[in-house]
């Protein structure tokens, strides 16, 4: 009988134990796919007394993961411990540095050191698998990596964060309020107790930078990301999308230009009849665009124990098989350099929601100001009227400089009869 995989499990979270439960009940169709079997025979987490719901009798257990890469006896190293520095980050290098084929769903950890870690991998002449690190059970690393690599990709867009799109279709679907869908997808379990790293968009532009250095292939720049989140997201500006034919999604968003590269994450209106729009609730969704290929859209559960240990295994089926792809798709040498390209270069259309005192002269003043710095409108929205009061006033403009179009803000946010900063959303034709 061919010699099992042995595998090495850093983390025995909800992912971990996802791994070793798809190993276990799966184990004849993993066999038949890897050519040998593959069985978890070290694990390592925080406390070793606690109750995971699952047998861990006859694994040998190390109180420090790093010492699992030493173990003679584990062929790959799987890191699920999570964070991008720390005890994750230790493991990574000690498995590589021991020449030993690394599989992670740690989309941090890629983000901020995945050119370093790919380095040590070509060095060590061994695997680094990290498809479960995007979108969790969608196979979107090897479609880019493998799949698609005969294409010149020109962008690479998607639903990066379940949580974010939860809220989103839930502020659509019954009109709430960002805080009170917000309470209710933490009781769910859809959001964390802390759900920042979510909500301010972290979590879509770590994978937004690894989807980016696949795609184009040029090393990970996690710092050149611009990134916003849906704070500030209201349901009067998800109403006002709505009647424009819009809805808004957080998306990242990766476009290879002339010039170099732009990545960002930021809610985008994006047309209701277009597919990415239809993506809702906790569902992740990824489009790329091929000179040859066109357009390929992949859509699925991005997280959960299933889903991201679907992710893991198949990287270690490839790893069982002695399949091995470059890390970032191509030699650390033949890398591109292309620049990263600033936001303040981005040229698109916008949507401006403005809460301003109903009286006379005052659109007339915002109107002055955006022509002053060169934007023109296409529509204008204005529903109900309010003497003396605070009303919302949606402008909708044509394809301007996000330069322009900030400095416009700044300007009419000065303006006395504006009463809140204005909320201003990219649109994205699909």
């Amino acid at each position: 009988m061919t010699h099992p995989l042995s595998v090495a499990l850093a983390g025995l979270g909800t992912v971990g134990g996802g791994v070793l439960k798809m190993l276990r009940d799966n184990a004849d169709i993993v066999t038949a796919r890897a050519g040998r079997p593959i069985a978890v025979t070290s694990v390592s987490a925080k406390d070793r007394t606690k109750d995971r719901g699952f047998a861990l009798s006859g694994l040998h257990w190390y109180d420090d993961p790093v010492t699992l890469a030493a173990d003679p006896g584990v062929d790959v190293v799987v890191e699920l411990i999570g964070g991008s520095a720390g005890p994750a980050l230790a493991v990574a290098e000690a498995a590589l540095r021991a020449a030993k084929p690394l599989v992670t769903a740690n989309k941090a950890l890629l983000a901020v050191h995945g050119a370093a870690l790919g380095r040590l991998a070509e060095q060590a002449g061994v695997a680094l698998g990290f498809e479960a690190a995007v979108a969790g059970g969608i196979p979107v690393i090897k479609a880019l990596r493998e799949g698609l690599s005969g294409n010149r990709i020109s962008s690479v867009a998607g639903i990066l964060n379940g949580t974010c799109n939860y809220i989103l279709t839930q502020m659509r679907e019954r009109g709430r309020e960002f805080a009170e869908v917000l309470a209710d997808a933490q009781k769910l379990g859809y959001a964390e107790a802390d759900p920042s790293f979510d909500i301010d968009g972290i979590d879509a532009a770590h994978k937004l930078a690894i989807l980016a250095a696949l795609a184009f292939g040029r090393p990970v720049a996690f710092e050149a990301v611009h990134v916003e989140g849906i704070r500030r997201i209201s349901a009067v500006d998800i109403a006002f999308a709505a009647e424009l034919g819009y809805r808004i999604k957080l998306l990242g968003i990766a476009r290879h230009t002339e010039a170099g590269i732009e990545t960002r994450v930021h809610p985008c209106m994006v047309p209701g009849t277009a597919p990415i729009a239809r993506v809702d609730g906790v569902f992740n969704a990824v489009v790329a665009e091929g000179d040859f290929v066109g357009r390929v859209m992949l859509e699925g559960r991005g997280a959960g124990a299933g889903p991201t240990a679907s992710a893991v295994v198949a990287d270690l089926i490839d790893i069982a098989r002695n399949r091995l792809t470059p890390v970032w798709g191509a030699s650390g040498s033949a890398l591109s350099d292309a620049p990263s390209l600033p936001i303040s270069s981005h040229v698109g259309a916008y949507y401006l929601r403005l809460m301003v005192v109903d009286r006379p002269g005052v659109i007339a003043d915002v109107t002055a100001i955006l022509r002053d710095m060169g934007v023109s409108l296409e529509s204008m929205l204005q529903r109900g009227r309010s003497p003396g009061e605070a009303v919302p006033v949606v402008l909708v403009t044509h394809e301007t400089r996000e330069s322009a179009m900030r400095d416009a803000l700044d300007r009419i946010a000065a303006l006395p009869t504006v009463m809140q900063q204005p909320t201003l959303i990219r649109i994205e034709l699909g």
